[in-house]
């Protein structure tokens, strides 16, 4: 079960990592998010963005919004942190 606070430490280590980041890299990891999200689609169906949404609006995130929020963020600091490493780029 995720908690605010491992939210929040996901949150500061992206801010971290973007800083870090190149225009170009930044456009790396939204593409492959956005790959990652299309192969989620493909399997279980259409997100729907408006829920998602409707969680940055709650006043105080129940659990299984908490679990969302901090798995959303471990996910785009893992993505991240990839792309900014090279891993997966062409050695020469």
């Amino acid at each position: 079960m995720a908690d605010l606070s491992e939210f929040e430490q996901y949150y500061k280590l992206a801010d971290v990592l973007i800083q870090q980041a190149s225009k170009d890299q930044l456009a790396e990891c939204a593409r492959l998010l956005a790959l990652n999200l299309a192969h989620y689609q493909g399997l279980y169906g259409e997100v729907p963005l408006d829920d998602t949404l409707a969680i940055l609006d709650a006043p105080e995130p129940n659990d299984e919004q908490l679990e969302l929020m901090a798995t959303g963020m471990e996910t785009l600091v893992g993505v991240l942190g990839n792309v900014l490493s090279g891993l997966g780029e062409e050695k020469h």
